[in-house]
């Protein structure tokens, strides 16, 4: 069942070669969550902002983190706890 979450989060990510960034965890409520597979990746522009988002799990549940490049702000949108 997707969850929409909407929280800002604390995410440590590899950035490189070139222009790309890959999450490698994230904590979310207290919870270090590592990323055992980026499952899919995309981008879009709000304004002049260059949103990145990436679908990600942990081996348990899939997660949407989002990335504005801008306000280099990261945010978990939603959980799905029923996908891996």
């Amino acid at each position: 069942m997707l969850q929409r979450i909407r929280e800002h989060i604390r995410v440590a990510a590899i950035f490189g070669p070139g222009p790309t960034i890959r999450p490698v965890w994230f904590d979310w409520r207290r919870q270090k969550h590592s990323v055992r597979e980026v499952t899919y990746h995309w981008r879009h522009r709000a304004g002049n902002d260059l949103i990145l988002h990436y679908s990600v799990t942990d081996g348990t549940a899939l997660y949407e983190l989002i990335y504005n490049t801008t306000e280099q702000l990261w945010i978990l949108e939603s959980v799905d706890a029923d996908k891996s």
